[in-house]
């Protein structure tokens, strides 16, 4: 179940985290993987890490902002492979803050990266995707598109944004063969979680990471490689009757805090 050979697939921000993880299992069960970051050094190792386990990659390096340099490496990707099956648009950045503490360069940078690169690899991605026959389409979005959480003012913004592209892209292209699903994580444990730590609250990085992992009602902060499973499902064969789903995978974060 879950095979992937055959097809192609894109990964933005794939070189860290969660989109990483995704890289890998989408590798292992056989896909061509294409990682877009813009750090080169990161997601040039993970395409080695993944050509080291037998898989194949390619990294390119992107600015989601910019849609030209979208448009111009999703037709580079698709003469190459022919196809285009999978995106999964997890490139973003965070940003912690209320309303008075955003600036109006926290709000454009914010905006630029997390609503307007997922509309433009999506736009690109769909067109190739039409001329593919059809594919998958995942949105990473957060818990904190659907709920009120303190300091996130611009970050919920913007994934409340991804959350009804999802919507709207299941909707409009349904019978061209286009799915389109979002994953909503609650806290994560990867790299980003490390650097806020050692940032904010140094000397007390095991206290603060024991208190945000306690947020979850299971106990614990996710593991990118469990984002990465509900993606590979999302984006399989198997999956081929959901569209237009919003998957919370947050250890019981939406339902169970009370």
């Amino acid at each position: 179940m879950f095979k992937m050979s055959g097809k192609t697939a894109v990964v933005t921000g794939g070189g860290k985290g969660i989109g990483k993880s995704i890289a890998e299992v989408f590798a292992q069960q056989g896909a061509s993987v294409h990682i877009l970051d813009l750090d080169r050094d990161s997601g040039q190792q993970a395409v080695d890490e993944i050509e080291d386990s037998g898989g194949k990659a390619s990294f390119h390096s992107l600015n989601v902002t910019d849609q030209q340099a979208v448009a111009n490496l999703f037709d580079q990707i698709f003469e190459q492979e022919n196809s285009l099956d999978i995106l999964v648009n997890n490139a973003g950045i965070a940003h912690i803050g209320t309303l008075e503490d955003t600036t109006e360069e926290d709000m454009d940078r914010l905006f630029a990266v997390n609503v307007k690169g997922v509309y433009n690899c999506a736009l690109a991605g769909v067109k190739k995707m039409k001329q593919s026959g059809g594919g998958s389409i995942v949105n990473m979005a957060s818990v904190a598109a659907s709920l009120g959480i303190s300091k996130r003012f611009a970050y919920s913004m913007t994934k409340g944004a991804v959350l009804t592209m999802t919507y709207s892209i299941a909707k409009d292209y349904i019978d061209d063969d286009i799915r389109c699903n979002a994953i909503s994580p609650a806290r994560v444990h990867t790299p980003f979680v490390d650097g806020y730590l050692e940032d904010k609250y140094p000397g007390q990085e095991e206290e603060m990471f024991e208190q945000l992992s306690q947020t979850q009602p299971i106990g614990r902060m996710g593991k990118p490689e469990e984002i990465a499973a509900l993606a590979l499902y999302l984006c399989s064969d198997e999956a081929g009757f959901i569209t237009g789903s919003n998957y919370s995978i947050d250890g019981g974060f939406t339902t169970l805090n009370t």
